[in-house]
């Protein structure tokens, strides 16, 4: 099937703004364009706003979503990529390491639609990059698009995860519990 038409579920609404960085690795030029330009036009279809950045190749990518998510303030993120088989078992590595990264992150909290293709041929890469094709770039999109709104339909402003910064003093707690 062409396009995003194929998602099943339909992209998410948002009464505040989205944030999203994209990070690809432009390893194989033409496919991370078409990648880049599937997810662009998905993420401005949901009324959210992009930044892309560049890395050298699918292992530096959910690094580099480690460093954005601990120092900025995006909501969200796609990992765009194609790691295609060659002659050595690099390409396991690759796929593995990048995957199980990137889905460490996501059991952390991480919003992260996984768009790092891979595959056996150059081929089979450039259908599922093509934004008219299978648009894999597009669903990454759509996919951290609706971890987002999962993410803020269970989230609270006011909740707090794990430490705080906040120091209460013992007989000055304005109604919190201190032990």
């Amino acid at each position: 099937m062409a396009g995003p038409s194929h998602y099943i579920m339909p992209l998410p609404a948002f009464d505040k703004p989205v944030k999203i960085l994209i990070v690809a690795s432009p390893y194989y030029k033409d496919i991370s364009d078409n990648q880049i330009a599937g997810a662009k036009a998905e993420i401005e279809k949901a009324g959210a706003t992009w930044e892309i950045v560049d890395v050298p190749g699918a292992l530096e990518i959910p690094t580099a979503i480690g460093i954005a998510e601990r120092m900025s303030n995006f909501d969200g993120y796609v990992a765009l990529g194609c790691v295609i088989r060659g002659e050595t078992t690099h390409y396991d590595t690759v796929c593995n390491d990048s995957s199980r990264a990137i889905q460490l992150l996501g059991l952390q909290g991480v919003c992260i639609g996984n768009g790092i293709l891979t595959v056996e041929t150059r081929a089979q890469a450039e259908v599922r990059a093509d934004p008219a094709e299978m648009n894999k770039g597009g669903g990454a999109a759509a996919a951290a698009l609706h971890l987002i709104a999962l993410a803020r339909k269970w989230g609270k402003a006011d909740k707090t995860v794990g430490f705080t910064r906040e120091i209460l003093m013992a007989g000055d707690t304005d109604s919190k519990t201190t032990t």
